[in-house]
Parts: structure tokens; C-alpha cells; sequence
């Protein structure tokens, strides 16, 4: 029954996202011009990392492009509280875990598909990375957008008002864009920022794809990334059902 009815929600968020190419095409905005103005002025300056300057600033637009589209999809079941989906929704039988696994799912397909435009542009611009390198990198696209997802998706469902909600998820995902090493790796910074961006979840993640980037896969930033990105989902999905099951929605 789970399977089944998380395959209805899903189907349901999934048609409403194919209607929206805006949604689609305007997400990945953000990640691109990053791409195409900053990425440029990073040739050939040394950037203490292995690879050239498109494996380390591509990986890191990869998991930008999860950490703020996943982080504020809460904004849509917001709306729906407020047109009375929500309500709808509670007195059927489907399984609360299953409302948000669907909605999660979709999002997550959403965002490994602007990847996949992402890393193509990059191809053409001129970067070079092994196909594994660039499986992995989605592979960690997905698990950080159904990560954050739910979490937005529980805040969401705490909060009354967008007026609410956005403040919250800026002062959250601004932090954590600068102590993860998105755009540049930390070790160019001063050793006590490079020591606080460790307890920055998404730093693991950062190196990670930058390993896989350069074909480097038996690594301890691999080995760290794959732990925390399951350990974050996990722990993120737990969350979301908990506050969905207490909202009946």
C-alpha cells in the first residue's frame, strides 16, 4: 500500500511540475550564470584541489542547485493549506509517509534533471570528468533535494504565512552555502573557517562529488559523504513523517 500510494502522489506532483516548464527551466538559472560569469574568472588559478576549475566549481553548483530549490519547495504546501488541499488530503486513507515521499521523490527527479542540463552546459564549456564521477554527482543531487525537501516540507507545515517560512529558510541555507565550500574549497580560507565548515553537513557532500569529479572514488571524503548524505536523508524523511502524521495531512 505504501508503494502504491506514494506512486499516486507522486504521479499527481509529478504532472503538475511537467506543466510548469518555467519551474523546470528557470530553476537551473541560478547554477547557470554562475557557470558562465564566474566559472571563467577560476581558469588557471590555483585553487588547492585536485582537478582543474570546472571539477571543483561544477560539483559544487550541482548541490547549490539541491540546497536552494529543495530547501524552499515547502512555499507549495503552503499554498495548499491555504486553498484547502491539505484538508482534503487528511481524511483519506493514504499513508502519511506516502504524501511525502511523493511530493519528495518528485522533487528530487526534478532537480537530477537540472543536473543533467547543468552538467552538459559545463560539458561544453569545457569540462572533463569520468562518466562514473558524474553518476555519482547525481546520485548526491538527489539525496541532498529528498533531504531537504522534507525538512522544508515539515517547516511548512508549522508555518501559517510564505512570510513566515522564507526568513527562516534564507537564515539557514545562506550559512550554509558559505561554510560548505560551494563555490571555492575552504582550505583557501583561514584554518578556523576550514575547521567550522566540518560541522557543515553539506561540506561532506562538496568534497565528495569533487572526488568523484576526478575519478577518485576510494577516498575518506567519499567514504564521509556517502555516510552523511544517508544519514541526513534518513534522519530528514524521519522528520517530515513525524510532523506529517501529527498534522494528519
Amino acid at each position: 500500500m505504501l508503494l502504491h500510494d506514494t506512486s499516486l502522489v507522486f504521479g499527481r506532483y509529478l504532472r503538475q511540475t511537467l506543466r510548469s516548464r518555467f519551474q523546470i527551466l528557470f530553476g537551473i538559472l541560478m547554477p547557470l550564470l554562475h557557470l558562465l560569469f564566474f566559472g571563467p574568472l577560476l581558469t588557471g588559478l590555483p585553487l588547492g584541489s585536485a582537478g582543474d576549475s570546472w571539477q571543483v566549481l561544477v560539483p559544487g553548483l550541482l548541490l547549490q542547485l539541491s540546497l536552494f530549490g529543495a530547501s524552499f519547495a515547502g512555499f507549495s504546501i503552503i499554498i495548499e493549506k491555504s486553498t484547502g488541499v491539505v484538508e482534503r488530503m487528511r481524511v483519506t486513507p493514504v499513508s502519511r509517509l506516502a504524501l511525502l515521499l511523493g511530493r519528495v521523490l518528485r522533487d528530487a527527479l526534478l532537480f537530477v534533471f537540472q543536473a543533467v542540463l547543468l552538467v552538459l552546459a559545463a560539458l561544453a564549456m569545457g569540462l572533463r570528468a569520468p562518466l562514473p564521477g558524474v553518476l555519482i554527482g547525481f546520485a548526491f543531487v538527489g539525496l541532498l533535494a529528498l533531504s531537504l525537501a522534507s525538512l522544508s516540507y515539515a517547516l511548512a507545515m508549522r508555518v501559517r504565512t510564505p512570510q513566515e517560512f522564507g526568513p527562516v529558510i534564507n537564515a539557514l541555507t545562506m550559512p550554509a552555502m558559505l561554510l560548505s565550500g560551494l563555490m571555492l574549497p575552504m582550505t583557501l580560507g583561514p584554518a578556523w573557517l576550514d575547521v567550522l565548515s566540518h560541522f557543515t553537513p553539506l561540506r561532506y557532500l562538496v568534497d565528495a562529488v569533487r572526488d568523484a569529479y576526478v575519478g577518485s572514488y576510494a577516498t575518506a571524503h567519499m567514504l564521509y559523504g556517502v555516510l552523511v548524505a544517508l544519514g541526513f536523508a534518513a534522519l530528514a524523511v524521519t522528520a517530515g513523517t513525524r510532523v506529517f502524521r501529527r498534522a494528519g495531512a
